[in-house]
């Protein structure tokens, strides 16, 4: 008799709470992975950035073709990354003479591009452009946009502006 009032159709009560919690397992998981894809806007605060990238010992005549075309939207693998390449200034680039003292080469220029792009803020600040990180001092860097390409530039400095 107990039996069968513990028993509600083919189902008894361990049964129903068991299928309860995995659906609300399922429920709340779903929900997790649906709300970590879709961002509304104005939802994630953002972070401007901006940063400087020496490159050195470029060919003198590359300054004015890279002043013609900047603006320039940023690029990694082919894909715009977010963030533009806005100016270039140009530096003297000193080579070690035959006397051993440094002196200026006229054939190359060291060059100075300031770049800005936007992250999320977040507790612990990484910034990417693509698959790079931009942190003082980055050796490696590859400053790529739709009409520029450096490789082997040295960041030299970075700000944040929330």
């Amino acid at each position: 008799m107990e039996e069968k009032a513990k028993r509600i159709g083919k189902f008894n009560i361990v049964d129903i709470i068991a299928v309860i919690l995995i659906v609300a397992v399922v429920a709340f998981v779903g929900w997790k992975l649906l709300s970590r894809g879709s961002v509304e806007a104005g939802e994630t605060a953002m972070t401007n950035v901006t940063y400087t990238v020496k490159v050195e010992g470029v060919p003198a005549e590359l300054y004015e073709t890279c002043q013609a075309h900047l603006p320039s939207p940023l690029m990694a693998s082919g894909e715009l990354v977010g963030g533009q390449i806005e100016s270039v200034e140009k530096e003297p680039y000193y080579v070690l003479g035959a006397d051993g003292q440094w002196v200026e080469d006229p054939e190359h220029v060291t060059l100075l591009f300031t770049a800005t792009t936007q992250t999320p803020t977040t507790a612990v600040m990484t910034t990417k452009v693509g698959d790079q990180e931009v942190r003082i001092g980055k050796t490696d860097y590859i400053l790529k946009s739709e009409f520029i390409e450096f490789s082997g530039g040295t960041i030299v400095d970075v700000s944040w502006e929330s």
